[in-house]
């Protein structure tokens, strides 16, 4: 047996064409890789390099025919993957390569329950029903650190927060133990404290089952503690590939020094006592009833927000950390008036809690937010002009047509998007450009308070860096108070001016942001700041691992 044939995965001078009528993109030119038993492999890159298309390439998930492969060869443990039939990938995928997929609300059935998705996976592949099924999913669910798992059983993906969907479909990936799984950006959604638990849990699957993993993210701080090679891609080929810790060191390709250097910088605006309120609400409810039986009577309450004040000022920005699940996003939108809560909230002077949709109509251009997801808050079959002047055709109804349109060019123009590009649709912009267009459909309507649910989750370094320059911009311009959700501390660090550290509803930690970082007094704040900034919490697994 040749040295070759040894390794798990053989990825042999591959090449990936999208055909749309007479046009041929070239996605991927001629990527060689390999990865042994047990070992992590990287793909590293901007969107639109051609990570994902590689990692689809291997189980042929691609959409064939507009997807041909011109040239190279997949084997796996010997065998040509590529050429495979039907019946063949079908054996493998599943049982031998499973795949963790980047967006889970995607990936997973809103008509079934957790239960029910994890066992058609136990029960396809192993023949596992009833109890015994039942008992594994719960071992399952425990793995991958849900909470409480004989309780989530019966929940539908939309009543999980975007960690545990992540996580639930970690699960699934791992129900059958293979060989290798492949990981495209697995920790997206998830807050530090639980990637360091996840990060943990696939290091101490491959130690157990010798496990290999081509693990796909922009975050290079998950890469630098997990991965035990590096691959970076640009423009569809790998332009560096060294051990990882050669490569952080000695970074020789100038668009890997690149990736390296671009983390967030800068300071978030000084304090100022001076500058006036534009949002406060002070012991701030939001409880959820638990209703069971045939009458569904209430026999308890989840307390997403449970007591808490909040104040913020006029060019300020508020960071709200905290755990999947923490009622980080549910205290923006209590605050917004989006859903219903129990306390006072004051907007620009005005009391707003008791206030109805008809109230609030007029209000709501001054207050606006940013979703986490850019492909999921535009909508597909509107332009980006018509996405940009929807609330000003509500908000502004007397403006003429061309006046809407010079609003929505100056309001591209403000957030780097081309003007000129405004009767293009989403799907035809990148994820970075994605999120430039949600801003500027906030920022059309020249808000003074925006929650920015986060915002950059989904972007890879470069991007992220980009847009945390133009918040911050656009902040200065125009005066705006931020309420910024995030479980990405540094992007937080590089903006937020005060600090609000939640968990299970409840109030943690709060204050300026620069000694809460510096000196942290509540054990979970300094669990957060140590999962976000230190690498030991995986360092030792994986020194284990090796």
């Amino acid at each position: 047996m040749s040295a070759a044939s040894e390794h798990l995965l053989e990825v042999d001078d591959l090449a990936v064409d999208f055909v749309q009528g007479r046009k041929v993109t070239h996605a991927v030119k001629g990527v060689s890789f390999h990865i042994d038993r047990g070992e992590t492999l990287a793909l590293v890159g901007e969107s639109g390099s051609g990570k994902s298309t590689v990692a689809l390439s291997v189980l042929k998930l691609l959409p064939y025919p507009a997807a041909r492969h011109p040239a190279g060869e997949i084997r796996f443990k010997g065998r040509d993957l590529l050429h495979a039939s039907d019946d063949e990938l079908r054996r493998v995928r599943g049982n031998d390569i499973t795949m963790i997929f980047q967006e889970p609300m995607t990936s997973l059935n809103p008509l079934h329950t957790v239960e029910k998705q994890i066992g058609e996976i136990l029960e396809v592949h192993q023949g596992l029903t009833g109890e015994k099924a039942r008992a594994r999913i719960i071992e399952l669910l425990e793995e991958v650190g849900i909470p409480e798992p004989e309780k989530r059983l019966g929940s539908y993906p939309h009543q999980l927060s975007g960690g545990q969907r992540q996580r639930v479909m970690i699960a699934m990936a791992l129900a059958n133990r293979p060989d290798l799984l492949i990981a495209d950006e697995p920790t997206t959604a998830l807050d530090v404290t639980v990637q360091a638990q996840i990060l943990k849990l696939l290091k101490r699957l491959q130690r157990q089952h010798e496990m290999a993993m081509l693990l796909i993210t922009h975050d290079l701080t998950i890469v630098r503690r997990v991965a035990d090679r590096v691959a970076v891609m640009k423009d569809g080929e790998i332009v560096e590939l060294k051990p990882t810790e050669e490569l952080f060191s000695n970074p020789e390709h100038p668009y890997t020094q690149m990736l390296l250097a671009s983390e967030p910088k800068g300071d978030p605006p000084p304090l100022d006592e001076s500058a006036p309120v534009v949002m406060e609400a002070e012991n701030l409810k939001v409880w959820f009833p638990i209703k069971k039986g045939i009458l569904r009577r209430t026999v308890g309450y989840i307390r997403a927000v449970n007591g808490i004040s909040v104040k913020i000022r006029q060019g300020q920005t508020l960071g709200v950390v905290g755990e999947s699940g923490s009622g980080k996003t549910t205290l923006g939108l209590a605050l917004l008036r989006l859903i219903q809560s129990e306390g006072p909230i004051v907007f620009m002077g005005r009391h707003i809690e008791d206030c109805d949709a008809k109230c609030m109509r007029p209000l709501r251009r001054h207050m606006q937010i940013v979703f986490q997801d850019p492909y999921g808050s535009l909508s597909p079959r509107m332009s980006i002009r018509q996405i940009v002047e929807e609330g000003l055709l509500i908000q502004a109804p007397d403006l003429t047509y061309e006046e809407r349109v010079a609003l929505v060019a100056k309001a591209l123009d403000e957030v780097g998007i081309d003007p000129a590009t405004m009767e293009r649709y989403p799907h035809e912009f990148s994820g970075g450009q994605r999120q430039r267009i949600a801003i500027a459909r906030a920022m059309v309507l020249h808000p003074r308070f925006v929650v920015l649910d986060e915002p950059t989750s989904a972007l890879d370094l470069t991007v992220q860096a980009q847009i945390v320059d133009l918040l911050r911009s656009l902040q200065e311009k125009h005066d705006l108070a931020y309420m910024f959700i995030s479980h990405d501390l540094r992007v937080v660090k590089a903006l937020a001016s005060e600090l609000l550290v939640m968990r299970h509803g409840e109030l943690v930690e709060s204050g300026p942001a620069a000694e809460i970082f510096d000196n942290p007094q509540h054990p979970y704040t300094k669990a957060l700041l140590k999962a976000a900034f230190e690498l030991e919490a995986v360092e030792d697994d994986k020194a284990v691992a090796q």
